[in-house]
């Protein structure tokens, strides 16, 4: 063999070796995550757009259910060092987690971020327990009302009928049930949690005071929000019982054009969009006695057991998932809230609010949006509601004296648990 292609051979080994060394030099960052269908492309997207500016680092993404499934499948792999790196946490529910040290203080990597000062003030605020700072928010909402132009002109309802209160929502929801149950078609959605806390802020009350903590499950605001919540079903009939028992029903059929009117997330925008195009009408919360809607959504955090290298990586696409680019895509393409203050003005984001008619609705809506409690008893509180109000709308259990009830257990549940 001649010494020159010993040499070639010899350069060719040598760069393979580099290159494998480069691979295998990558950071792996798994990161669990709740988006499917439209919203889970455009996470794609963002993720895909990160690697590329990444190269160094690669995002595992898994799809692992619902905000509820992300918190039961956290709780059983944390134990069996099954854990992600990263992942997707309600923002009323990552307390759970930050006050038991298994999450990473991110505060040392956002106050070094250039982001947080174009970060709106509300998506600064949610990642934040006692001054340390646990999440940087991804996908933040409000709830806001949705309701079908089409049903309601075949009830005889103008599209300007009025929603702003309690009664206003019902006179309308009974008119369409009562114009046209014989085609299948009912009022109103059974409101999902989320709607629900709304419908108690709009009742000038709270579930859980969010600055002190305090448990106001048995205020009088607050249980009369819920007996007309529960009115709608179980009185007024204008409800159907099958989204109480599975809030996505409610959802389902107002996309399939058998409901007149959903309250419901930003993020269930685009989607109703697909469903209903120019049929699809979408209004701020009502304003009974407050004009008030919650922050909703979720932040990405770290977890606490993951290495330093990784968790630095998984900061650097936290920090790109936030950044005006990555937040204008994924407003675009799901309807959740900017949260950087440069994203509306990124040409995406304004094609969308120039051709996606209510996509600014929550947007407007921020004014009167407030964070929610996070202490470590509203996990607990948050799942512990579904079979109370189930109780409730189906008429099984008298509203005030549940109410009560549950107020009672909560305050035992954060005693317990010493948060």
């Amino acid at each position: 063999m001649s010494q020159k292609l010993q040499t070639t051979i010899a350069a060719s080994m040598i760069a393979l070796l580099a290159n494998m060394g480069v691979a295998e030099a990558a950071t792996t960052v798994k990161f669990w995550h709740s988006f499917n269908k439209s919203n889970g492309e455009a996470l794609d997207k963002i993720i895909a757009g990160f690697e590329t500016a990444n190269p160094g680092i690669d995002i595992e993404a898994e799809y692992v259910g619902s905000y509820n499934d992300i918190i039961a499948k956290l709780q059983a792999a944390i134990p069996a060092r099954r854990a992600p790196d990263a992942v997707i946490l309600e923002v009323t529910r990552y307390g759970l987690f930050a006050n038991n040290k298994l999450l990473t203080d991110l505060t040392p990597y956002f106050d070094a971020d250039p982001l947080k000062a174009d970060l709106y003030d509300y998506a600064r605020e949610v990642g934040i327990i006692d001054g340390k700072n646990y999440v940087v928010p991804f996908n933040s909402s409000t709830p806001v009302l949705y309701f079908n132009k089409d049903i309601f002109a075949r009830a005889g309802l103008s599209a300007d009928t009025p929603l702003k209160t309690f009664a206003d929502i019902s006179a309308a929801a009974k008119t369409i049930s009562e114009k046209l149950s014989s085609e299948g078609i009912s009022g109103i959605a059974a409101p999902g949690q989320f709607a629900r806390w709304g419908l108690v802020m709009a009742n000038d009350s709270e579930m859980v005071d969010p600055k002190t903590g305090e448990i106001l499950l048995d205020k009088p605001n607050t249980i009369e929000a819920y007996q007309w919540m529960a009115s709608l079903v179980k009185d007024d009939k204008v409800a159907s019982p099958d989204g109480v028992t599975e809030e996505d029903n409610g959802r389902d059929a107002f996309l399939a054009k058998k409901v007149g009117i959903m309250m419901n997330s930003t993020g269930n925008y685009v989607g109703s969009k697909k469903a209903l195009g120019d049929s699809l009408a979408v209004r701020p919360m009502p304003c009974n006695k407050a004009c008030s809607v919650p922050i909703g959504g979720a932040g990405i955090g770290i977890m606490s057991t993951s290495e330093k290298d990784v968790q630095d990586a998984a900061y650097k696409f936290i920090s790109y998932a936030a950044s005006p680019e990555a937040n204008a895509t994924w407003f675009a393409g799901t309807g959740y809230l900017p949260i950087n203050k440069k994203s509306a003005d990124l040409p995406v984001a304004k094609e969308a609010l120039a051709t996606q008619p209510g996509i600014d609705v929550a947007i407007e809506s921020l004014p009167v949006a407030h964070g929610r409690a996070r202490t470590t008893v509203v996990t607990w509180m948050r799942t512990t509601e579904y079979k109370m109000w189930e109780a409730m709308a189906l008429g099984q259990r008298n509203v005030e004296e549940t109410m009560k009830d549950f107020a009672v257990q909560t305050r035992a549940e954060e005693k317990r648990v010493g948060h």
